[in-house]
C-alpha cells in the first residue's frame, strides 16, 4: 500500500527547500496527536483541503505515526494523499508495551510512553514552522488540542496562526468543560437525570496531561469541529458561549471523511466481497476501535451472543494497538472452539485492518456495535447506520449518551456504571436482536438513515458543513 500511495515523504532539508511553495502561498501544517483516531481525522482534513482547495498541506509527526496514518488511510483517494507533504520529526525512543486485556479499566494506559515521547516535540516543530514561515505568506497550524504545548511557538512568528481541531463530538466537549468545573449541562430534565458523570473515563495522569495543555490553548485563533450543525447545532452554539471561546472563531466542518466512496482503494476486500452476498440492512458490523482489548472471557461471551442471536455479522477481532504498531506481532485472540465453522455463511470474523467507512456505507450493513470513538460514530452517523453503543473510556461514554439518548439512533449495550462487570452473552444477544430484528430497531434505523441523509447533504454545495469549510478556507487565505 505504501508504494501505491506514492507519498512525498520529505526529509527535513527537502521539505525546507520545496520548490513548489510560492512566496505568496498559504501553507497549512497539520499537527496530530499520535493515536489512530486523531491521526485519521487530521489526515481526512488534509485530503479534503488538497482535493477541494488546492493548498499545500504539511502533515507533521514521528516517522512511525506518519507511516501509520498513511497505511491505514480508509476510503481516501491515494492521489489526494500523494499531494500531502509528510514531514517526519525525530522522536525520542519509547517503550511499546502490549495492552493488558484483563485490566479492570479499559483505558489504554499502555500507550502512555508514546504519548510522553510526543510531548518532547516542541523544539523540532518550532524549527519546522520557523523555516516554513520564511517561504510562505502565512502559515496556518491546525493541531490537536493535546498538542497545544508543542505548537506554542506559533505566537512568536509574525505570519503564523493556529487553530485547534477537535477530534471529539461538540456535545462531549461541552459536557466535559461544564462538568469538570462543577457546572450543570442545560438539558431537558429527563436527559439530565440520566446524564453520566465523568467518573472513571480516564486516568489521573491523562487528566493532568490535558490540564498541562491549558496555558497554551489560548494562543489559537479559533476552533474547528469535526461535526455538523445538522447533528449538534445546539451544542455548537453552547460551546461558543464558553468563556474561553467567546473571542474565538468556530467552524463546524464535519464530517471531514469522504461521503461519496467512489474511489475505494481496496475494493478487493474480504469484508466487502462477503457483504455483497448479504440482504440489505441485515448485517451487524462489530468493531471496538484501536484502543480496546477484550479478555478471553469477554470474547467468549460476545461470540456466544452473536451466534445465539442468529443475526448476520462482520466482527473485526483485533487487539488494541501498541504505541508503535510496527514493533511486534499483536496477540492473536482465540475464539471458542468451532465458532467460525458454526457461523459460516452467517458471520465473518476478520483479524486484519478493515475498511470501516466502506463497510458502514455498504447497503447490507444495518447496524454497528461500537466502542463509540468519535471517528466511528461520525462515520456511522454519516452513513445512516444505527449504533449498539458499548463505550470503553475517555470521550466514549458521553458520545454513547449522545447517540442513544440525545440523537436516539442507537441502543446501549452496557451501562457505564457497570463498566467493571462482565457483560454476559444474553445481555449482548438481547441488544443485537432488538437493534437488528425488532420494530424498535427499525424505528431507530429509520431515524439514523434520515440523519445520515441530512449529514451527507450538509457537505454538498450550499449545505451547512460545506459553507463552514468554505468560510474557514476564505478566512485563512484572506
Amino acid at each position: 500500500m505504501e508504494d501505491q500511495i506514492e507519498v512525498r515523504n520529505s526529509d527535513f532539508s527537502k521539505s525546507m527547500c520545496s520548490s513548489n511553495l510560492k512566496q505568496d502561498e498559504v501553507a497549512i501544517v497539520m499537527v496530530p496527536f499520535p493515536g489512530q483516531g486523531h491521526l485519521n481525522q487530521l489526515l481526512q482534513l488534509a485530503c479534503l483541503i488538497t482535493s477541494s482547495y488546492d493548498l499545500p498541506v504539511y502533515y507533521v509527526g514521528s516517522a512511525t505515526h506518519n507511516l501509520q496514518a498513511r497505511i491505514r488511510a480508509n476510503a481516501l483517494n491515494p492521489s489526494d494523499i500523494a499531494k500531502i507533504h509528510f514531514h517526519d520529526i525525530p522522536t525520542p525512543d519509547f517503550t511499546s508495551p502490549a495492552p493488558d486485556p484483563n485490566a479492570l479499566s479499559k483505558f489504554p494506559s499502555h500507550l502512555e510512553p508514546s504519548w510522553d515521547a510526543c510531548m518532547l516535540l516542541r523544539e523540532p516543530i518550532a524549527s519546522f514552522l520557523c523555516d516554513i514561515s520564511t517561504k510562505s505568506r502565512r502559515v496556518v497550524v491546525v493541531h490537536d488540542s493535546l498538542m497545544s504545548y508543542n505548537v506554542q511557538d506559533v505566537s512568536s512568528l509574525h505570519n503564523a496562526e493556529s487553530y485547534i481541531f477537535n477530534c471529539i463530538s461538540a456535545f462531549t466537549l461541552y459536557c466535559i468543560i461544564r462538568l469538570s468545573v462543577g457546572m450543570s449541562v442545560p438539558l431537558e430534565e429527563e436527559l439530565l437525570k440520566k446524564l453520566l458523570s465523568l467518573d472513571g473515563i480516564m486516568t489521573d495522569k491523562i487528566r493532568d496531561r490535558g490540564a498541562s495543555q491549558s496555558p497554551y490553548v489560548d494562543i489559537r485563533s479559533g476552533n474547528i469541529h469535526n461535526t455538523s450543525k445538522v447533528i449538534e447545532g445546539k451544542f455548537l452554539d453552547l460551546l461558543t458561549q464558553v468563556a474561553s471561546d467567546q473571542n474565538k472563531k468556530n467552524w463546524a466542518i464535519g464530517p471531514v471523511l469522504p461521503t461519496k466512496l467512489d474511489c475505494i482503494s481496496n475494493r478487493e476486500n474480504i469484508c466487502l466481497d462477503w457483504l455483497n452476498k448479504q440482504p440489505p440492512r441485515s448485517v451487524l458490523y462489530v468493531s471496538f476501535g484501536t484502543t480496546t482489548s477484550f479478555s478471553d472471557r469477554e470474547i467468549k461471551e460476545l461470540a456466544m451472543a452473536l451466534e445465539q442471536s442468529k443475526q448476520r455479522f462482520v466482527w473485526v477481532l483485533r487487539d488494541a494497538d501498541r504505541g508503535d504498531i510496527f514493533t511486534e506481532e499483536a496477540r492473536k485472540v482465540e475464539l471458542p472452539e468451532g465458532f467460525e465453522e458454526r457461523v459460516k455463511g452467517i458471520g465473518l470474523v476478520v483479524r486484519e485492518w478493515a475498511p470501516q467507512p466502506e463497510i458502514l456505507a455498504h447497503s447490507s450493513t444495518g447496524g454497528f456495535m461500537s466502542h463509540c470513538g468519535w471517528n466511528s460514530c461520525i462515520e456511522s452517523i454519516t452513513m445512516g447506520v444505527p449504533i449498539a453503543a458499548w463505550p470503553m473510556h475517555s470521550d466514549q461514554p458521553m458520545t454513547g449518551f449522545l447517540v442513544t439518548e440525545v440523537l436516539k439512533i442507537g441502543l446501549i449495550v452496557r451501562e457505564w456504571e457497570k463498566r467493571e462487570e462482565l457483560v454476559n452473552a444474553s445481555t449482548i444477544e438481547n441488544v443485537v436482536r432488538k437493534l437488528m430484528a425488532s420494530e424498535e430497531g427499525n424505528v431507530i434505523r429509520k431515524r439514523a438513515e434520515e440523519l445520515g441523509e441530512a449529514v451527507r447533504q450538509s457537505t454538498e454545495k450550499g449545505g451547512a458543513s460545506r459553507m463552514e469549510m468554505d468560510s474557514f478556507i476564505a478566512h485563512i487565505t484572506r
